[in-house]
């Protein structure tokens, strides 16, 4: 037993050994110490951190840990001072039974980055157990014939020590002058006892012979076993039993059941009789090997008593003792093999394990390591690994049976949050058996997703007037990422960095992307603000993504109607002059307005709100021309006042009224006086006053001009007696004034109008020029004697004079 388990001692050391010498993160010499068996647990066996080269902050801060392959912690690590401490009583006879060396491998193993340390600790035997013999009494048959110098065999005393520790010597008390004690060794390491007989017996003399033998050990100090032996001096038997073999070995499957026969023993005895009948028995009964045999005390057969683990023990010795009738015996060593089946599974021991990981982890970083082994031999024990996701996982072989999970490719938290990875360890058995380990791999999101807004651009409208901090619209923008990384908020940027602040009318909510007015708009003044909104995730650093937001303002019907023309800003209604002749569909004058609004809530149409006489007018609702419904007559008063409705089509609908004036004239054809020399009906009799003051005034100067002057036109007053009255000769010379100050016609042209002292009702005729090549001082400066008479003058340009479709010139061109 002590020989095998030094020999796979041996074996592991110089496997480890070469392992770790091909390993680039292990240490290639182990790191050695040594302590006595029986120490106490917490007992310092050295500075572990030291020898390594290490701090001790080091060994937190990497995870330290401690690895054994049995998986037992017979040491522990003190992490604070990098003390290796004891963790447990340490036995060495337990541990490693018989064997010359008893030396406990580990690893030492730290992470970020991965590193190994092997260390091996040799326990030291101590003298903690004395000798024992198998039996208190030993009971033996001895011929009275036998030889001075026979040897008869003993089984010795076991000490579980080793070395100077194990036994060293054998002594008999009381002396005798019979018997004398030997012991020696063979070459199979064994050692032998055995007793020498000094003189020669004589049953007569004494047929019996008792003794003490006690076995030393080399202890300090040294310890002692005894047994008593007992000596019964036989007849003559002089043939003790032989073995066929003195070493018989067998082979025997683990999984063989109870009650296989092993093998057979047989020996042999040439004595007849009870001297020649031989039986069988096991020599040392009390072992651990023994409790799985048992012999058959008549044939020598072997059987299993219990099933075999190959695991638990490789081999068993055991000793067999064949004993005649005659009291003498022979015994031999029976070596079982046991031979090993497939009958465990790979085991994976994970030493490391990292999760989740950062989704931006480089390729080739280590997930997990983890350790393989199977307790079986030889091909059964031979493990290879596979992993089943090839794509972003490998497997990476460390060192001996170390295993490292690895990435090998980008991962992408968005594509997949997490894998469940599965490795499988498989021996090479026939058949094989399989364990399979899984590690779910969680991928932590790192911030690599700029928000994205559900559309490329967003329109939103208002309308125009709004109230203060109106809603009219939300932007929405999602970010890929998850927790912080995906918590967007809004704000409203420049387009430009150099650009002004966004417009302040706008607010953006920064949390749920409600946009807001906060303040009242004006179509008429912005019809359209573009503003730009960032959308930003609270990563590190921050991403963001922008999008233009149009803000359309919506009309409103705000606007009344506003007239051009007539102009309604002076106190004195427009007047417009119409030919008595006119006939229905005349075309008076247009009424001209415009709505600042857009849309229908600029549409106008034009409606006669009031009039001196509706049934004389129509107004087109359309394009608000102004017209006569029929002919004018006589019956029809001269002064005609009117009120056009201009009315837009928004709602509710806004207006507005021009008021103008018409007066009919007779036979006015050509063209008409402007709208500002023309008084009102309220006004006529003071004008008629003024009138006849003015002619009086001209009169007189008529009547110190030249006499050729005052009776041409005393001839024409004749001639033109019961016309129409002059009315507003004054204004129309100064009218005239104004053409010609910017009109083409090279000359002034005098016309004369008359008006009869009798006239009522301010109709005006132009008459033809009657001096067209007169400068206009003369024509201004007049003459005659007839005070009914005035000339004005005044330059008229062809394009100011251009009569409209109904031959009227409009008051405009005179003005």
């Amino acid at each position: 037993e002590s020989v095998r388990c030094q020999a796979m001692a041996t074996a592991r050391q110089v496997l480890c050994l070469c392992a770790f010498l091909s390993l680039p993160h292990a240490r290639a010499e182990p790191i050695r110490y040594s302590v006595a068996e029986e120490s106490e647990s917490g007992s310092v066996v050295a500075n572990v951190a030291e020898d390594a080269g290490l701090a001790p902050a080091q060994l937190s801060a990497r995870r330290a840990r401690l690895l054994s392959e049995d998986g037992r912690q017979h040491f522990r690590l003190d992490p604070g001072t990098g003390r290796l401490v004891v963790a447990e009583r340490l036995d060495r006879e337990e541990l490693c039974g018989q064997s010359a060396t008893c030396t406990l491998p580990f690893e030492l193993l730290l992470a970020s980055p991965v590193q190994f340390f092997r260390v091996e600790v040799t326990v030291e035997d101590i003298n903690d157990h004395a000798p024992v013999f198998p039996e208190e009494r030993v009971i033996l048959k001895i011929l009275e014939t036998s030889n001075v110098g026979s040897r008869f065999p003993l089984e010795g005393a076991q000490d579980p020590d080793v070395g100077s520790n194990s036994i060293q010597t054998y002594s008999i008390t009381p002396d005798n002058e019979y018997f004398s004690v030997a012991f020696r060794s063979r070459s199979d390491s064994d050692l032998y006892i055995e007793l020498v007989l000094e003189k020669p017996l004589d049953r007569e003399e004494q047929a019996e012979v008792d003794f003490s033998l006690i076995a030393i050990d080399g202890g300090s100090p040294p310890r002692s076993g005894t047994t008593q032996i007992h000596i019964v001096i036989l007849d003559v038997n002089d043939n003790a039993p032989v073995f066929m073999k003195d070493r018989y070995i067998a082979q025997i499957l683990e999984n063989a059941p109870e009650g296989s026969v092993v093998l057979k023993v047989v020996a042999t005895d040439e004595d007849a009789g009870d001297n020649g009948d031989i039986s069988y028995q096991f020599s040392q009964a009390g072992g651990q090997s023994y409790s799985a045999f048992e012999i058959d005390p008549m044939s020598g057969e072997i059987k299993l008593k219990k099933l075999l683990d190959f695991e638990a023990a490789e081999k068993h010795e055991l000793k067999v003792r064949a004993m005649d009738g005659g009291g003498l015996s022979a015994i031999c060593k029976v070596l079982v093999e046991v031979v090993d089946v497939n009958d465990n599974a790979p085991e994976v021991i994970v030493s490391s394990f990292s999760s989740p990981i950062p989704e931006n982890a480089l390729p080739g970083t280590v997930i997990a390591v983890f350790t393989v082994r199977d307790r079986d031999s030889g091909a059964n024990g031979k493990i290879s690994c596979a992993l089943e996701d090839q794509l972003s996982f490998s497997l990476r072989p460390a060192y001996k049976n170390y295993f490292e999970l690895v990435t090998v490719s980008a991962l992408d938290r968005e594509e997949k949050a997490r894998y469940i990875l599965t490795v499988t360890a498989a021996d090479a058995g026939s058949p094989p058996l399989t364990t399979t380990q899984t590690f779910t791999v969680d991928i932590s999101d790192v911030n690599d997703n700029a928000p994205v807004f559900n559309q490329t651009s967003y329109t939103m409208y208002v309308h125009e007037n709004n109230v203060p901090t109106v809603l009219v619209g939300t932007i929405s923008a999602l970010d890929a990422d998850v927790g912080p990384n995906a918590k967007v908020t809004y704000s409203l940027v420049p387009a430009h960095r150099t650009e002004q602040p966004p417009c302040s009318c706008i607010s953006v909510n920064s949390e749920n992307g409600d946009v807001f007015v906060l303040r009242p708009l004006d179509y008429e003044q912005v019809r359209q603000i573009e503003v730009l909104v960032s959308a930003s995730d609270s990563g590190s650093p921050p991403l963001s993504a922008n999008v233009t937001v149009r803000l359309v303002v919506v009309d409103e019907n705000d606007n009344a109607p506003l007239v051009l023309y007539p102009s309604q800003e002076s106190s004195l209604p427009s007047s417009e002059l119409v030919p008595i002749s006119a006939e229905a569909g005349y075309l008076i004058t247009k009424v001209v307005a415009v709505d600042a609004d857009s849309g229908q809530n600029s549409w106008l149409s034009y409606h006669l709100l009031r009039a001196t006489d509706p049934g004389l007018f129509v107004v087109s609702a359309q394009s608000g021309e102004v017209r006569l419904r029929r002919s004018v007559t006589e019956r029809d008063a001269v002064k005609q006042k009117l009120v056009v409705l201009v009315r837009d089509n928004g709602q509710p609908p806004l207006s507005a009224t021009a008021a103008l004036s018409a007066l009919l004239l007779s036979d006015f054809s050509d063209v008409r006086l402007p709208h500002n020399s023309l008084a009102t009906e309220d006004e006529g009799g003071s004008l008629t006053m003024y009138l006849i003051i003015s002619l009086v005034f001209v009169s007189l100067l008529f009547l110190v001009s030249t006499a050729a002057f005052v009776i041409l036109k005393v001839c024409k007053r004749k001639e033109l007696k019961d016309e129409h009255v002059l009315y507003g000769a004054s204004n129309l010379q100064s009218s005239l004034a104004d053409a010609n100050a910017t009109g083409t016609l090279p000359h002034a042209y005098c016309y004369e109008i008359s008006l009869t002292t009798g006239s009522g009702n301010s109709e005006f005729k132009f008459l033809k020029p009657i001096l067209p090549s007169l400068p206009p001082q003369q024509c201004a400066t007049g003459g005659g004697t007839n005070n009914d008479h005035d000339f004005s003058c005044g330059p008229l340009t062809m394009e100011n004079m251009a009569p409209d479709s109904h031959g009227l010139v409009s008051a405009e061109q005179f003005n």
